[in-house]
């Protein structure tokens, strides 16, 4: 008996028939684990993209172990960095981008540590002038107030992204159409239900509810802050001269409001009040969606109201390409663009030209680099999953100049 027990540990599981039936019997995990496969990180090259996959054991069908190397683009080349501990922090808007391209520039280049951190564009900038970061991300670019006292930043563009209206309205799950005026009497508090006539009057067939609107607004530092803002200021006069627009503004007392964390907390704030309205990064949809909520269609320059997609976001872009200068810094906002969406910017790394050494400006100059190639962050594996838009090939040439400047 001694033998049998001794005999069935040993074993990674046995069978036993009986009247016909197999009984499976698992044995202690121990003996398992002594057969768990590793885990390994494999690579493929496809029209000129890298992608990345782990696979248990060995690659799979197609992939190498062996990282490929694409063609040079012409106008951008990937460093390959040293030994270096990088830190950045800011938007949370494209903070669920940075936690995506982290562990693939990590794959890439094993030899540099990466933190990334969800604070704030206001954050972001600001860490960045002090040095306290490398890389500080921000939905909006350095004022020229900013760019006087800290001559030595950078506000280099990484990606297009857009800005969607959420609403909290039980019952109602259509897109509701919405315009700059429409928001801005919203959050001046002179449209305070629903069911107001102005918002019943561009949305014909939909029932509104007697419901009390709820405006959420960003009390951190927030680019969504400054590009919401600027929307808003562009299609009404009296809010540009009242409140204007940036990262952080002085917003009407009005009873029905509540100031809100990061898009993270507009969302969740959002969901537990009903009647609410919040201005929330594109990245957040999943989260907005899986909470019930849904989001509005935007009126642009044009009088269209349009729902915010790539495509839509896309289009209002690439209307302001030959118009991007070299520094990147331009409002994107409410172009007359048909079809195109109208809350629309560039996601940027805020960076200081001197660096605290040559290492780390080369860590800094490589991690950029990657994040703005083509054929590495640029790709539709990373962007994709943040319903971002790519840069064009001019905005990649004017931030590979710029991130050429750090040293």
């Amino acid at each position: 008996m001694f033998k049998m027990k001794n005999l069935l540990r040993s074993l990674t599981a046995i069978a036993i028939a009986t009247s016909g039936l197999l009984v499976a019997v698992t044995l202690p995990s121990s003996a398992a684990t002594k057969h768990k496969t590793k885990i390994v990180t494999c690579y493929k090259l496809q029209s000129n993209v890298v992608h990345t996959s782990r696979f248990h054991g060995h690659c799979g069908k197609g992939w190498s172990a062996k990282r490929p190397k694409p063609k040079t683009v012409s106008y951008v080349k990937v460093e390959t960095p040293g030994t270096a501990s990088l830190t950045e922090t800011g938007s949370t808007l494209l903070y669920p981008l940075w936690n995506i391209w982290a562990p693939a520039y990590q794959a890439e280049f094993p030899s540099v540590g990466l933190t990334t951190g969800g604070t704030g564009s206001g954050t972001g900038i600001a860490d960045a002038a002090s040095g306290t970061v490398n890389v500080g991300s921000s939905d909006a670019y350095l004022s020229s107030t900013q760019v006087s006292a800290n001559p030595g930043l950078l506000n280099i563009p990484l990606a297009i992204s857009y800005q969607m209206i959420e609403y909290n309205i039980p019952g109602v799950t259509a897109h509701l159409k919405l315009n700059g005026l429409i928001l801005s009497k919203i959050y001046q508090g002179q449209i305070t239900n629903w069911n107001d006539s102005a918002i019943a009057a561009i949305n014909p067939g939909i029932t509104l509810p007697n419901l009390k609107i709820v405006a959420l607004h960003r009390s951190d530092g927030s680019g969504d802050t400054f590009i919401f803002s600027q929307y808003l200021s562009k299609t009404d006069p009296g809010w540009s001269s009242k409140y204007s627009y940036g990262t952080t503004i002085s917003w009407p007392t009005i009873s029905n409001s509540l100031g809100e964390n990061g898009n993270g907390g507009m969302v969740s704030g959002c969901a537990a009040t009903a009647g609410c309205i919040a201005y929330v990064g594109i990245s957040f949809l999943t989260s907005v969606l899986g909470d019930g909520q849904t989001y509005a269609q935007l009126q642009n320059g044009v009088g269209q109201y349009v729902m915010p997609t790539t495509a839509a976001a896309g289009l209002e872009a690439a209307g302001f390409t030959s118009k991007t200068p070299a520094n990147g810094t331009i409002s994107m906002i409410d172009g007359k663009i048909p079809g195109g969406y109208p809350i629309v910017n560039y996601e940027y790394a805020i960076v200081n030209k001197n660096q605290s050494s040559s290492s780390t400006a080369k860590a800094v100059r490589s991690l950029l680099e990657w994040a703005i190639d083509p054929s590495y962050g640029q790709s539709q594996q990373y962007l994709s999953q943040v319903r971002f838009v790519p840069l064009p090939v001019k905005v990649v040439t004017q931030s590979f100049k710029q991130i050429q400047q750090i040293q």
